[in-house]
């Protein structure tokens, strides 16, 4: 607004400017890696994501060594599966606490976010499989005068 207005006439001639939509860019460090921390439960799983032959590693462990269950390795595999990038990426994290289930979670969180980081257009598809959105559930807190969270000891009444 170089002008100044004169009166609510001109007021409603101005059109305000349309906000533009954020641009994602590509985030990689000196080695082409794009790294992502992915957290489910209690695990923390850190995530380098580099363009290679589709090897997994977890913990310096072959990922079907590490989870041994087919049900978590095909979770581990779906953000890749989603954006049709299986076997085009090398896949290194280290994973820290929870269960195991709670790991490959972490670990298919770390691995969406640093696909985003490394390819920005893939952030739709990834985002509408709900793989980026972390899922913030957790173990509730045991209350005192109860056995556990919500499970109270046995009553009786004589």
């Amino acid at each position: 607004m170089s002008d100044t207005l004169q009166s609510l006439d001109q007021l409603s001639q101005v059109k305000p400017a349309a906000p533009e939509a954020p641009k994602y860019v590509k985030k990689v460090d000196k080695y082409n890696r794009a790294y992502a921390t992915g957290k489910r439960k209690d695990a923390v799983a850190r995530v380098w994501v580099k363009p290679g032959s589709g090897k997994i590693s977890v913990n310096t462990r072959e990922f079907e060594v590490y989870f041994a269950r087919p049900v978590l390795r095909m979770m581990i595999q779906q953000p890749l599966v989603a954006a049709a990038r299986n076997g085009q990426y090398d896949v290194i994290c280290t994973v820290t606490g929870g269960g195991l289930s709670g790991q490959a979670g972490a670990v298919r969180h770390g691995i969406s976010k640093a696909l985003t980081n490394f390819e920005p257009e893939l952030r739709s598809v990834l985002k509408k499989g709900g793989f980026l959105t972390r899922d913030s559930r957790s173990v509730e807190r045991k209350k005192y005068g109860k056995a556990k969270a919500r499970k109270s000891f046995q009553f009786s009444k004589r």
